[in-house]
């Protein structure tokens, strides 16, 4: 009978052990969030700026009613270049910085996240979730980010459509649409944003991580080649960029309503305005060719960054 109680006791405290993580693991967890913040950080710069003059020129399309092609945009970009020089091809890369480094940042950190509390739900290690929670978790961070950065994305689209004189910086932009435009015009255009993001980011992460999985399956390599990333990447920015255009344009009619001429409107009357002045085909996936040269390269960067400098930090670290 005493055995019998040791052996419970000790049971008790093994399940204790398990549930309630030990300070080394607390300090671990805080040592992998920071790294996951900066890895995010990093990607997510590096991956804009790289596309910044093909981003600028594919929302410019997106809010007007101009007929897009690859030829216009390309004569768009070289005016630009004519008109206001070399470096007004990043116009509004400021602003985007300061969305997209918090927004990336909070996106794979939050991914990271999800995938180890998915993982103990499910009870699979993260990076081996079945189909479905891969698919969610990458639907969450996209989701968590979007939330906490959104007026940040309002104003950088703002400034890439608008003359440098209307708007001199990002603080100017904040200030002038609060004052002339109320508060709540930086949510206009969250709802299509968050619909958008929710097929983005979960098929962009979901992609991204069966393709590593899979190769780890059949090359026996524990890791892939830093290109071999950037091509899983690339696919993973296609399928995910593909599935959400439409809300995509929509999302920029709305957040851009109030100094390219369009009245501001719900997402299914900007959505039948489109589609009425321009077409389904047309006006809602106006760009998307642009969108497929810029996309896969912007999430293969993004994406190959991050992984290697999550696998750097943890080389200094160890």
């Amino acid at each position: 009978m005493g055995n019998g109680v040791k052996e419970s006791t000790a049971r008790v405290r093994e399940d204790a052990e398990a549930i309630l993580p030990s300070p080394v693991n607390s300090k671990s967890d805080h040592r992998q969030v920071l790294s996951s913040l900066l890895s995010g950080a990093l990607a997510g710069a590096l991956a804009k700026t790289a596309v910044a003059p093909l981003d600028r020129t594919k929302i410019i399309f997106q809010v007007s009613s101009k007929r897009f092609s690859a030829k216009e945009a390309f004569r768009l970009l070289y005016f630009t270049y004519l008109n206001e020089g070399f470096f007004s091809l990043w116009r509004g890369n400021s602003a985007t910085m300061v969305r997209v480094v918090p927004y990336a940042a909070i996106q794979f950190s939050a991914h990271e996240e999800y995938k180890r509390i998915l993982g103990r739900y499910y009870g699979f290690r993260g990076e081996a979730l079945p189909p479905w929670p891969r698919l969610l978790a990458g639907a969450l961070a996209g989701t968590t980010a979007a939330s906490l950065t959104y007026p940040l994305d309002l104003v950088r689209a703002r400034m890439a459509v608008t003359p440098k004189e209307m708007y001199s910086n990002i603080f100017h932009v904040f200030i002038r649409i609060s004052r002339e435009e109320g508060l709540k015009t930086l949510y206009h255009g969250f709802t299509p944003t968050v619909l958008g993001v929710i097929p983005y980011a979960g098929l962009s992460f979901f992609t991204y991580e069966t393709l590593k999985s899979l190769h780890r399956e059949y090359s026996g390599r524990p890791q892939p080649y830093p290109f071999e990333r950037m091509i899983f990447g690339a696919c993973a920015g296609l399928i995910g960029q593909s599935a959400s255009y439409p809300l995509d344009v929509v999302r920029r009619r709305m957040q851009t309503a109030g100094v390219t001429g369009h009245p501001h409107a719900s997402i299914m009357h900007t959505l039948r305005a489109i589609v009425r002045e321009e077409g389904a085909v047309r006006g809602l996936y106006k760009g998307l060719s642009m969108n497929w040269l810029k996309g896969p390269i912007a999430v293969g960067i993004s994406f190959t960054t991050f992984d290697l400098m999550q696998i750097l930090l943890r080389h200094l670290q160890s």
